[in-house]
């Protein structure tokens, strides 16, 4: 099936909430308890209108989201069923188009790191924390040139 990408649309949320809850749980395994549920209780009141969201979607059903703030990336979600077949990808080419980016990422997840080092990102920085103050260093990452899908 096709994917298409299209604006975050309200009726999205508890779709995006639910794939970044299974996303976080397979690919966060240093999050605790309390840090997931605090985060998951302000996705969809707080997080997500704060940024400029677009969603991809299957067959008119959301299976991934990318959050920006002007030229960064404040989240990026792929649903575990797809994870790997190129969405994250796409949806950084979708978002490039507006110049380079930027992204932090947690240092302890591996995976991420590794998928935006292939896509061209270089590591700028780090921080001990990450931006609410919590126990989970940030790698700061930008891209130099153009992400193709």
């Amino acid at each position: 099936m096709p994917i298409i990408v299209r604006p975050f649309l309200p009726t999205d949320t508890d779709a995006l909430v639910d794939i970044w809850s299974r996303a976080v749980r397979q690919t966060h395994d240093f999050l605790s308890d309390a840090d997931f549920e605090d985060i998951h209780r302000k996705l969809g009141p707080v997080y997500l209108p704060a940024v400029e969201v677009h969603v991809a979607c299957e067959d008119a059903r959301p299976v991934a989201f990318i959050g920006m703030s002007g030229h960064h990336v404040e989240m990026l979600f792929v649903d575990p069923l797809v994870m790997g077949g190129g969405l994250g990808r796409r949806l950084l080419a979708h978002v490039a188009r507006r110049g380079p980016l930027t992204v932090d990422v947690n240092e302890q997840n591996p995976r991420a790191v590794g998928f935006y080092l292939h896509c061209g990102f270089a590591q700028t920085g780090r921080s001990p924390t990450d931006g609410e103050g919590r126990p989970y260093p940030l790698l700061h990452l930008a891209m130099p040139r153009p992400v193709t899908s």
